[in-house]
């Protein structure tokens, strides 16, 4: 009988060079980014308090990477300071915030109830006091914990920890994919006048650099032949029509799978469109997750109007709808419109009418927009 799970016939020599959470050892074209985040770390090798930051840039611009590739480097070479890591996509209560923190220091975690918050804080003071360590927290998306001043409080704790146990330093990295979020408006000033945050902008990556990314990767992880130049040509194409790195190395998964599922020896250019139906909502969903609840609920309405007339929709019809069911000026609207069109979420065209009347045109089908906003 066939043994469908344990076939060692495979194209790629290393699957994980096309997993999204991946770090590579060699990270291209974030140089300036890398150097700005370890001198921000600095401090903190040598017992003070580190600087904080924030990571701006879209979805897909290798912030996240970044962090990892830095912290990794932290832990193999010293002890003094201690990385964590949150994704707060995932961990959006403070308990859990400091239950991660609180694992990473004492290498088990808390008791998932009868644990007060504020026992956990005190045993970190505490920790990080007797040990006399310093402590590095990136709130990797830390957007989502805007909601009920949930960051506020995290950070006022954070940040003055020193207060009640000396020594006890700590700093945060904060990545941002809403690029919307203005943090002093966010905050209370008592957070901001330790806060003292410095920004480091990751911007969008190339065609040239997206295209070098995914030739190193493909030339490491899948073996000789399996991709020919011209559909590796194919798949930075379609990649481009969202401008996502992840986009491009799921592409290349799936394109490489579906050859090997189909028991051939080279992907063929049906497997990288099919490919593309699946990889493109990789580029949707993280989009989508980093909009505003405002931003999301006009992305909805166009999607709902893109539906009900399957053609394209001018800015004027949009706004009317829109205004209609959300509080929105004509400015704060059309600043929301070249935001969807930066991310590759719409596309904006003039109508030849010599007017400023727009065309917006989904790049996604409306159903599954409406479906990831809801």
């Amino acid at each position: 009988m066939r043994k469908y799970l344990y076939s060692d016939e495979t194209l790629f020599r290393n699957h994980d060079l096309f997993e999204i959470g991946y770090v590579p050892e060699v990270f291209n074209y974030r140089e300036a980014q890398l150097e700005d985040i370890a001198f921000a770390l600095k401090p903190g090798l040598h017992g003070s308090r580190p600087l904080n930051i924030t990571l701006r840039g879209l979805p897909g611009t290798g912030k996240t990477t970044a962090v990892r590739l830095i912290y990794s480097e932290i832990e193999e070479t010293t002890r003094r300071l201690v990385p964590v890591y949150v994704n707060c996509q995932t961990e959006r209560t403070k308990f859990a915030i400091f239950a991660k923190i609180y694992g990473k220091l004492h290498g088990h975690q808390p008791p998932p109830t009868g644990t007060p918050v504020r026992k956990l804080i005190y045993d970190i003071g505490r920790t990080l006091s007797e040990r006399n360590t310093v402590l590095s927290v990136c709130l990797d998306d830390a957007n989502y914990l805007l909601v009920n001043k949930t960051l506020n409080e995290i950070l006022y704790t954070l940040l003055r920890l020193y207060e009640e146990f000396p020594n006890a330093n700590a700093g945060v990295i904060l990545p941002m994919s809403s690029m919307e979020v203005k943090l002093p408006q966010e905050l209370d000033s008592c957070v901001l006048s330790v806060l003292q945050l410095k920004e480091v902008y990751f911007s969008p990556y190339t065609e040239e650099e997206i295209s070098d990314i995914l030739k190193y990767r493909a030339r490491l992880g899948l073996f000789p032949g399996v991709l020919s130049d011209s559909l590796f040509d194919l798949i930075i194409e379609q990649t481009m029509r969202c401008g996502d790195l992840r986009v491009g190395l799921d592409l290349v998964k799936q394109s490489v799978m579906t050859a090997e599922r189909a028991g051939r020896m080279a992907v063929e250019p049906e497997d990288v469109l099919s490919a593309y139906e699946v990889s493109k909502h990789v580029h949707l969903s993280a989009s989508i997750r980093a909009l505003t609840k405002d931003e999301k609920s006009l992305l909805y309405e166009i999607a709902d109007m893109a539906t009900d007339t399957g053609s394209f929709l001018t800015s004027g019809a949009v706004y009317e709808v829109a205004s209609e069911k959300m509080r929105l000026s004509y400015t704060g609207f059309y600043e929301k419109i070249r935001k969807f069109d930066q991310m590759r979420l719409v596309e904006l065209s003039y109508l030849n009418n010599g007017g400023r009347t727009r065309e917006i045109a989904l790049r996604y089908d409306p159903e599954k927009v409406k479906e990831v906003c809801e």
